[in-house]
């Protein structure tokens, strides 16, 4: 029985990198002591997923859902990043950030001599 080499170029098809989006809302600081929360981060593997989530959080909370997926798309594409702060009053309640991460990011190559064979 050969064995076989692995070969470190080739991309296994199960191992291929996957985008996931993170949703954060940050509160804002500014908002008092008994008022603040941690921040909240929550992961999906779909865009529309994760803005259906958000705009139904958005509506079950009583605030404006002033975003569009398009909208959130586009600034995805652009930036790599979609931002958008909630205020009420000129007062900044809390910042939603959706971003897109990598799975299985491409691992990184070193120069390195093979491994020298017998003849």
């Amino acid at each position: 029985m050969k064995n076989k080499a692995i070969v470190f170029h080739e991309i296994n098809p199960a191992m291929q990198q996957q985008p996931i989006y993170e949703l954060n809302i940050q509160p804002y600081p500014a908002l008092a002591e008994q008022r603040r929360r941690p921040p909240s981060v929550v992961y999906f593997s779909n865009l529309t997923k994760t803005v259906e989530f958000l705009l139904t959080t958005l509506q079950i909370h009583g605030w404006d859902a002033q975003l569009s997926y398009s909208t959130i798309y586009r600034n995805l594409q652009i930036r790599d990043k979609f931002w958008q702060d909630y205020e009420v009053s000129g007062v900044k309640f809390f910042r939603v950030t959706i971003s897109k991460q990598l799975l299985n990011p491409v691992l990184p190559t070193v120069e390195m001599e093979d491994y020298p064979r017998k003849r």
